[in-house]
């Protein structure tokens, strides 16, 4: 077991982001830095904190009139040489696994926390941090979820902002993501006497004819632009090089608008492989999770695009987010990272998109949004 990190909250944002950076947290790991952002939390000693699993849980209660939640995941995708952090000063970057998805990110909360969770402190909204585990591995397993189920009440909130990468800008809501199957079957043959068999390959052909011509929407939302996706991305089949294949599939995956719920996007791919399906391919949906509306015209997200000083954009992908819309709370992505950065072997963090990030959720934490 890796030994606990000391988390000097008093830190500067620098500081921290390394240190986070520096304790391993590969998803399905993470009990040690967890055991030292709880530890850290309870020192500050003006905030309930609860422990669930590998989920840290800290708030404020103050009675304000609104909440906002803070949210990050602890966990990272497995290390490419690229721990313990480095620092290059001439370029101002830190590199190192985590640092844009999304330690910097989770280095900015509890900064925050040093600051509003503190005896006396006097934020305009009550405040909910949630640090979390196992973002980077399949859905079952994911530590937001787990608290969703178990600890329903401590997300609850008039806004939650996900601290994940967004190159500093405010990405709302996010895209739904569905991936379907279409498998055909046929009759193996020798390939000499291809006439005694039925080709399960040839068999998609309608399937990839309607990707070919499919025509993805861009749906305007809150005056945030969201393109939609319809690829295909992966296929199998074959036996060998004197076979007709007798089975064959072809894995697509559908980006969506979040004004399109699960079971529209289910049925609009259904719709868009209407031909191939008729014709004896068969579709079966493997995952699907919805996005999440924007919300941007609630008061406290409006409020925060405000103080932020600049429009919001959509998020392209599927983010956490989609959890707190699904209890109706507006909530946005907002962090220090370069999402294009996260998960490569050069994965950095530009230094100069740290401070600020943590003066924009000061100032907007600071101010009532009435």
């Amino acid at each position: 077991m890796s030994a606990q990190p000391d988390l000097d909250l008093s830190s500067d944002v620098l500081a921290l982001t390394r240190a986070l950076v520096d304790a391993p947290s590969v998803s399905g790991s993470e009990t040690a830095l967890a055991d030292a952002v709880e530890s850290a939390l309870r020192a500050l000693g003006g905030l309930e904190v609860e422990r669930v699993g590998d989920a840290v849980l800290a708030r404020t209660n103050l009675d304000r009139p609104t909440r906002v939640v803070l949210a990050g995941h602890l966990d990272t995708v497995p290390i490419a040489d690229n721990v313990p952090s480095r620092l290059d000063v001439a370029t101002g970057r830190l590199y190192g696994c985590g640092t844009s998805d999304m330690k910097s990110g989770d280095a900015v909360m509890l900064r925050l926390a040093a600051v509003f969770g503190v005896p006396g402190a006097q934020p305009a909204h009550d405040l909910t941090f949630v640090f979390y585990d196992n973002e980077e591995v399949e859905s079952v397993k994911n530590g937001l979820g787990r608290v969703a189920r178990e600890r329903r009440g401590w997300l609850y909130g008039d806004l939650a902002i996900l601290l994940e990468p967004t190159d500093g800008e405010i990405e709302a809501g996010c895209q739904g993501t569905l991936r379907a199957v279409l498998s055909t079957t046929g009759r193996r043959a020798h390939s000499a006497r291809s006439w005694l068999g039925e080709n399960a390959i040839h068999g998609l052909s309608g399937a990839l004819a309607a990707l070919a011509a499919y025509r993805p929407r861009e749906v305007e939302i809150d005056g945030c632009t969201y393109r939609e996706g319809l690829n295909a991305v992966g296929i199998s089949g074959g036996v060998a090089g004197n076979v007709i294949p007798d089975e064959s599939a072809l894995t697509v995956n559908f980006r969506y608008a979040p004004d399109r719920d699960e079971d529209a996007a289910e049925a609009h791919v259904r719709e868009v492989f209407a031909d191939a399906t008729a014709s004896g391919a068969t579709l079966t949906v493997v995952d699907n999770a919805g996005g999440a509306l924007p919300g941007l015209a609630e008061p406290a997200a409006a409020a925060f695009v405000a103080a932020a000083g600049r429009p919001a954009r959509a998020k392209l992908g599927w983010t956490d987010v989609a959890r707190f819309a699904a209890f109706g709370i507006p909530a946005i992505n907002y962090g220090p990272g370069d999402p294009q950065l996260a998960h490569t072997r050069e994965e950095h963090v530009l230094v100069d998109r740290l401070q600020p990030a943590v003066d924009a959720l000061t100032a907007y934490l600071s101010r009532s949004s009435s």
